[in-house]
Formats: structure tokens, C-alpha cells, sequence
């Protein structure tokens, strides 16, 4: 059996089981429903030798790390609206404002530092809040290639705001 016919089989059959899963994780059924189709895209991408054996691990796996990284990125968001919000009563104070200005100054420093292939996925993908899927829609340009990108601009992100902090 080809490694596509395995993938359509184990679809067709489990891809419910799979969306409850994530369902039940999430709370959100469109949240759901997109983080088992990337389960899904990751899957048909994969260089790894599939069997029958494996390949309801491997789903799994991928689908619980999909999960655990939207919780990680959604805590990242709550923290740092917190942080802006954080001593303020209804009105926001001058000291946040400048530090919200502050960030997006040394944001810009470092994405002027960034290849513009990787500058224009990191945007979407930090300030628009799009899914690689999604930019890779967008763009008309490879998920994979997306993914990569995207992880490049990150590490060099990564590298300038740790080097001017």
C-alpha cells in the first residue's frame, strides 16, 4: 500500500475520532478543525516511512505538539496584553504607551535586518496572527517552504532582540 492510500484510508476513517480529540483539548471547533487539517498536511509532507502501525502514533503525536503550541502562543498573548493593561484602570497609561511603542520600534530594527521573503511571512504570521496554512494560501507559496521561512525569521528575531536587550 503507497504511503497516499494509507493517509486517505486512515482519513476516512479517523478523522472524526481525530477532530474530538482536538476538540476536547480546545474548547473551539474551528481552532479544531484547522489543527487537523495541518495534522493532516504535516502528515502527507512527512519524509518519515509510514505504516499501518505508526502512522495512528504519529497522527496523535503531531496533533497533541499542534495543540500544545497554540496554548503556548495564546498564553504569550494574554501575558503580554496583561502586561500592557496591567495598572491601568479603564485608561491606558503613558508608561505602556511607550512601552508598546518601545516594542514596535525594535521589532521594525529587527525585521529590517530580515530577508524580505521571511520579513513578509514573519508579518503575517506575528501581527496578523495567520497559521502557516494560512500564509501559504496567501502567498500562493509552499507550506514548507512557509514553515521555513517563518522559522528563519524567528531565529534571527531571536538572535537581534536578545542582542539589544
Amino acid at each position: 500500500m503507497n504511503k497516499q492510500t494509507l493517509i486517505s484510508n486512515y482519513y476516512s476513517r479517523h478523522r472524526d475520532e481525530l477532530l474530538a480529540y482536538a476538540s476536547t483539548r480546545l474548547g473551539d471547533s474551528d481552532e479544531a478543525e484547522d489543527i487537523v487539517q495541518n495534522v493532516f498536511l504535516r502528515i502527507l509532507t512527512t519524509d518519515k516511512m509510514l505504516t499501518e502501525q505508526t502512522l495512528s502514533a504519529l497522527i496523535y503525536t503531531i496533533c497533541r505538539n499542534l495543540i500544545n503550541d497554540y496554548y503556548r502562543r495564546r498564553a504569550f498573548r494574554n501575558e503580554f496584553e496583561h502586561y500592557i493593561k496591567r495598572g491601568t484602570s479603564g485608561e491606558t497609561s503613558m508608561e505602556s504607551v511607550f512601552f508598546a511603542a518601545d516594542i514596535v520600534e525594535r521589532m521594525e530594527r529587527g525585521l529590517a535586518r530580515i530577508s524580505e521573503n521571511c520579513r513578509d511571512i514573519y508579518r503575517l504570521h506575528i501581527l496578523d496572527g495567520m497559521r502557516v496554512s494560512e500564509i501559504s494560501q496567501h502567498t500562493g507559496i509552499k507550506y514548507k517552504i512557509v514553515e521555513n521561512r517563518l522559522g528563519m525569521a524567528r531565529k534571527q528575531m531571536r538572535h537581534y532582540l536578545r542582542a539589544v536587550v
